[in-house]
């Protein structure tokens, strides 16, 4: 986001951030309703079927009074989970201050793209928030279904993407429909190259719709369909042995879709 920042410093100020929202709202366990915790903050949610974005905010004067107050404005959608990030991510954005005051920022000195990117980690660590979603994932040895079914308003991509702001060394691949969509590592702003257990693993899953799981000699693959009768996508998490990747091929970090396109 922000060159002279160092990550560790901007993850921990939005943890930080994040969790005094919540505090703030007496939001004390998961899952998180993000239009709940918008209300609590004073933030009107009304839909509009007209606006081309999901989601935004705007200032409305009310009725017998001099004072404005802010409201988000959201374009309906049949799928919960969109609903809850476009507002988690609305949030973000009237929160995104407190992330640039805490680390010193002037917000209108920063990159134009930097207070979107604040509100999507923000969004994220609302729905996920650090200090819940972290054990959780260790005690359930990070199985996506199992973490989907306690952080229910968080879609199984933004989950999955979630995983990839721990430890240890892992990459997350997402196909849609046969194709891949999404490979990110959490290690050096690269990836190895997608491995012919990854492939074997993919392909075990589309064939039989199953859950499977791939141990090889440099790392362990774990993979889940996410099927719907109009679309087929396929997510693995890939964890990797350090000292046996010295000789892997790499490749930048190049496939980052929109979270915002989550399922």
């Amino acid at each position: 986001m922000l060159p002279e920042i160092a990550p560790e410093e901007f993850a921990a100020t939005l943890d930080r951030v994040a969790a005094d929202v919540l505090q703030s709202v007496e939001w004390t366990e998961p899952p998180v309703d993000a239009l709940e915790v918008a209300r609590r903050l004073g933030l009107e949610v009304a839909y509009d079927s007209r606006q081309p974005s999901r989601a935004r905010i705007v200032s409305l004067r009310g009725f017998g009074d001099a004072g404005a107050h802010d409201s988000i404005l959201l374009r309906p959608d049949p799928r919960p989970e969109r609903l809850q990030w476009a507002v988690a991510h609305e949030v973000g954005e009237h929160t995104a201050a407190q992330v640039f005051a805490a680390l010193g920022v002037d917000p209108v000195e920063a990159p134009q793209s930097a207070r979107e990117t604040v509100a999507n980690h923000l969004a994220g660590r609302l729905l996920l928030p650090t200090d819940w979603f972290g054990p959780d994932a260790v005690a359930c040895q990070w199985d996506l279904p199992r973490l989907k079914q306690r952080y229910a308003t968080a879609s199984h991509e933004l989950v999955a993407r979630r995983m990839l702001d721990f430890e240890p060394w892992i990459v997350v691949t997402i196909f849609d429909n046969g194709r891949l969509t999404f490979r990110r590592s959490n290690r050096y702003r690269r990836r190895p190259a997608l491995s012919a257990d990854e492939r074997q693993c993919w392909r075990l899953i589309s064939e039989t719709g199953q859950a499977h799981s791939i141990e090889g000699p440099a790392c362990r693959i774990c993979g889940w369909p996410i099927y719907e009768p109009d679309w087929r996508r396929e997510i693995l998490r890939t964890w990797y042995d350090e000292a046996a990747l010295e000789d892997a091929t790499y490749e930048e970090n190049s496939y980052d879709a929109d979270p915002a396109a989550a399922d």
